[in-house]
């Protein structure tokens, strides 16, 4: 077989990822950068709220580009291997220097399979994890819903 099949995440579920996250951060009273991308890494959606920081753009699509390619948080690079003298130390300057070390970036799965990423960024990396897991949260929802519904 010479193609596959490759799984993506919608713009529809997006979008849903999205408004999740957002109402996690009316709650939180924080304006986030809310980023999703797709299998291919590519931006799929991005909402900033009014009171994000504009130099975190980047930085939340670039946490889902880190989470959605490597198929795993971007909190699973935090520790002494990727500090100077540990054996990862440097992988920050990967991709053109896309590779991001800062929790909020989280790969979003359905069915098991990585079908894109979300990528928060403005607060505290705890506060951008609570966000973007908010948006997973609300993409496995949706994604149960449709399993359920009767056609």
């Amino acid at each position: 077989m010479a193609t596959r099949p490759l799984p993506c995440l919608s713009l529809e579920a997006a979008k849903i990822a999205a408004a999740g996250a957002e109402e996690k951060a009316r709650q939180m009273g924080i304006d986030f950068n809310i980023a999703l991308v797709d299998t291919t890494l590519h931006l799929l959606h991005f909402t900033r709220m009014p009171g994000a920081k504009l130099t975190s753009i980047p930085i939340a699509i670039d946490k889902a580009f880190t989470a959605a390619g490597h198929r795993q948080p971007t909190t699973a690079y935090q520790g002494k291997n990727f500090l100077p003298g540990g054996p990862a130390y440097g992988i920050h300057n990967s991709n053109g220097g896309r590779f991001m070390l800062i929790g909020g970036g989280i790969p979003i799965e359905v069915e098991g399979v990585v079908v894109g990423a979300i990528g928060v960024s403005t607060g505290t990396p705890a506060q951008d994890v609570e966000c973007a897991t908010a948006g997973v949260e609300a993409v496995r929802r949706f994604v149960e819903r449709k399993k359920g519904a009767k056609l």
